[in-house]
C-alpha cells in the first residue's frame, strides 16, 4: 500500500523545507513598511534662527566702545536729510503723527480752517517789522517820526482785531465742539500766532480757500 512505500530521500528534504519556512501571518501581511526617520526631533525655528545669527555681541565696557557703536548705528547724513525732508513733508501736508502738540488735535485744526478762510491785517507783522527796523536806520528825524507813529497805528490795530479775532474763534469752536474743553486765552493766542503769519509760510499748510465757510 501506499504508507508503507519507503520514501525517497528527495520528497522528505522537500517536506522538511516546506515545514521549515515560516508562514506569514496576518500582521506581518497589514505592517506598512516605515521609513527610517532622522532619529532626533526637528529644532524650532526661533533656535535654528538664533543658531544661525549667533551669540549676541557683548555690551561695550567703555565709554568710547559706546560712542564708537553708536557712531556705526548712526543714520548717515543723506538718510538724515531724507528723514528730515519727510518729516517737514508730513508737517505740512497736516499729518496728526508729525504735527507738534500744539497744532494736533480737531479743534486746532479748525481753528486754523477759520483763520486761514479770510485775509488778516495781522497777516502783515513781519513786513511791518522791517518797517520798524528802517525806521531806526533812516538819518532824516521827520521820516523816523511818520514811520514810527505808522508802526504805532499798526501795531494797534492788529492788537485790537487779534483780541476780536480770538474771542469770536473760541465761541465757534466751542459751540462746534461742545464736549472739549476749550481754554479762551489759549485759544486766542493761537490764533493770533496763525494769523501773523504770512499765508505761505504758514505750517500746516492752510487747507482752504479764501473765502470758505468752515
Amino acid at each position: 500500500m501506499r504508507f508503507l512505500r519507503r520514501s525517497t530521500p528527495s520528497t522528505v528534504g522537500a517536506d522538511s523545507s516546506e515545514s521549515a519556512a515560516p508562514t506569514p501571518t496576518d500582521s506581518d501581511r497589514a505592517e506598512p513598511t516605515r521609513t527610517v526617520g532622522k532619529g532626533r526631533p526637528t529644532p524650532k525655528r526661533r533656535d535654528a534662527e538664533g543658531k544661525r545669527r549667533g551669540p549676541a555681541a557683548p555690551p561695550p565696557r567703555t565709554q568710547r566702545e559706546a560712542a564708537r557703536l553708536a557712531k556705526a548705528n548712526r543714520p548717515s547724513k543723506e538718510q538724515r536729510r531724507a528723514l528730515a525732508n519727510e518729516r517737514r513733508e508730513r508737517m505740512a501736508a497736516g499729518d496728526e503723527r508729525y504735527l507738534m502738540p500744539r497744532d494736533r488735535g480737531p479743534v486746532k485744526a479748525y481753528v486754523r480752517d477759520v483763520v486761514d478762510s479770510r485775509p488778516h491785517i495781522m497777516g502783515l507783522f513781519m513786513p511791518l517789522a522791517l518797517v520798524v527796523v528802517l525806521s531806526l536806520l533812516v538819518p532824516v528825524p521827520a521820516a523816523q517820526q511818520y514811520l514810527s507813529l505808522f508802526s504805532l497805528v499798526a501795531l494797534s490795530t492788529m492788537i485790537v482785531e487779534g483780541i476780536f479775532l480770538g474771542v469770536s474763534i473760541t465761541r465757534k469752536a466751542r459751540a462746534k465742539f461742545p464736549e472739549e474743553q476749550i481754554g479762551g486765552l489759549s485759544t486766542g493766542w493761537y490764533a493770533f500766532t496763525r494769523a501773523s503769519q504770512l499765508r505761505r509760510l504758514r505750517i500746516p499748510k492752510p487747507r482752504v480757500q479764501r473765502g470758505a465757510n468752515p
